[in-house]
């Protein structure tokens, strides 16, 4: 069999290895636009905010180690351009020519790109998206060949609050401007004021609800320009959001889902049977809508990766889907979600409930000082189930979501959770763990 990869990062080379180890007698062919391939996204703003660290070090495994050692046909700087279901062929670009090559089986891993807005003056040079390696290389060597002293960020998303913080913490003065009037619109208010604090706290200046009209260049400055104000910037870092790369599906006629991604079964096969999809340019079902959804994430993506791979072995799989669980650090802060909020319950033809409770990171009896935490969660009134839940604090927070991602893949109640048996120990989290006292309260409101 000849499987043919477009794409060479998390779910193309998690797809690629396990194929390739599971049945090496098989041929399977990586095709990458970029010369890089599988390496830490996530990690580049914690990269960039140390300006000695070499932002290779993010590079989990290099191209010629999957050649060597694994014997796959990973080719770097072939741009695939179009696909031909009916023939099952793909063809593109590389540095030599053009190029074509039949498939038995396809696995698109596109991936996600920046959003670039449409505003006048958005191409200018040091007006910068963060995605992928190239872009967090073309950031670094920008930051340290120019003196860059302050910054505007165009965004106030995952992305954009992390690298507010990478930015700060090299010195530079750090605006973020956007047109929505709230910072976080998707989480409840009471706990995105805590992330507003934290970085007020910082020196981050918040222009949440102004229009970016465009961007120019004034002298040895440019100037990002709102309908309220003007803000001077050496460097703008445009973080807007993603969309998924489906273009080349579409244009093969294959079925798109939410967001224009494409529409992938429970398999991760398209409405073609010969081509899969997998990673950020893939659709999900949501464990607790059940209906489909686009949301990127990096395990998803290699969980995917995997799955391709495994069904193409002629395993059973069936991917139940995803809850939305993310979680990033904003300064002192660990921010964290999982399944619907509100307004996306109402959508889905739930009847949400909620409640916003504070607790602490620690008992009251243990020695040092206590943290708040505050959590936001929601249950469905008619069937008493839990939604999704929110958390924002210094400690402990990051890691206690999980427990509410499990009890949402396992379609729990309330009643049901409030009666699990999380763990306890003073230096940990009080005996009424912030989880457990948040679900007895909204107990009360179903």
């Amino acid at each position: 069999m000849r499987m043919v990869i477009i794409g060479g990062d998390a779910a193309g080379m998690s797809a690629a290895s396990r194929f390739k180890r599971k049945a090496p007698d098989s041929e399977v062919i990586v095709l990458e636009q970029t010369q890089d391939v599988s390496y830490s996204a996530c990690g580049m703003p914690y990269n960039i905010a140390v300006p000695d660290r070499d932002i290779n070090d993010l590079v989990v495994r290099s191209a010629q180690i999957f050649r060597d050692k694994m014997d796959i046909d990973l080719r770097l700087g072939h741009r695939v351009t179009a696909i031909d279901p009916h023939s099952n062929n793909v063809s593109g670009e590389s540095e030599r020519g053009t190029f074509e090559l039949d498939f038995d089986k396809l696995l698109i891993a596109t991936g996600a790109s920046p959003i670039v807005p449409d505003i006048p003056g958005i191409d200018l040079p040091g007006i910068m998206p963060l995605k992928n390696l190239e872009h967090g290389r073309e950031i670094k060597q920008y930051l340290a060949r120019n003196a860059v002293n302050r910054a505007v960020i165009i965004g106030m998303g995952y992305i954009a609050l992390e690298m507010a913080e990478a930015l700060r913490e090299r010195g530079i003065e750090v605006a973020m401007v956007k047109p929505r009037p709230q910072l976080l619109p998707w989480m409840a208010p009471a706990l995105s004021e805590m992330v507003k604090n934290e970085l007020q706290a910082h020196d981050v200046q918040l222009h949440a609800g102004e229009t970016i009209e465009s961007v120019s260049v004034s002298g040895s400055d440019m100037e990002v320009v709102t309908s309220s104000t003007i803000l001077s910037a050496d460097f703008v870092l445009c973080a807007v959001g993603v969309k998924p790369n489906s273009e080349l599906a579409a244009q093969a006629g294959l079925d798109l889902g939410p967001h224009q991604a494409i529409a992938v079964d429970r398999t991760m096969r398209t409405s073609h049977p010969d081509i899969y999809a997998a990673g950020d340019c893939a659709d999900a079902f949501h464990v607790v809508s059940k209906e489909r959804t686009w949301i990127p994430l990096a395990l998803r993506a290699n969980r995917a990766g995997w799955a391709v791979a495994d069904h193409l072995l002629g395993r059973e799989v069936d991917i139940p889907g995803v809850a939305g669980t993310a979680v990033f650090k904003v300064f002192g802060l660990e921010v964290a979600t999982t399944g619907l909020n509100e307004q996306e319950a109402v959508a889905h033809g739930f009847e949400p409930r909620s409640v916003n409770i504070e607790s602490i990171n620690q008992a009251h009896s243990f020695q040092g000082r206590t943290e708040p935490i505050k959590v936001h969660l929601i249950g469905d009134a008619r069937s008493g189930r839990l939604l999704g839940a929110q958390m924002v604090g210094r400690q402990g927070t990051a890691l206690r979501i999980n427990a509410a991602a499990v009890a949402l893949s396992a379609e729990m109640s309330v009643d049901a959770f409030v009666q699990c048996d999380l763990a306890y120990a003073p230096p940990f989290g009080p005996v009424w763990d912030p989880l457990l006292t948040a679900a007895n309260q909204l107990l009360k409101k179903l």
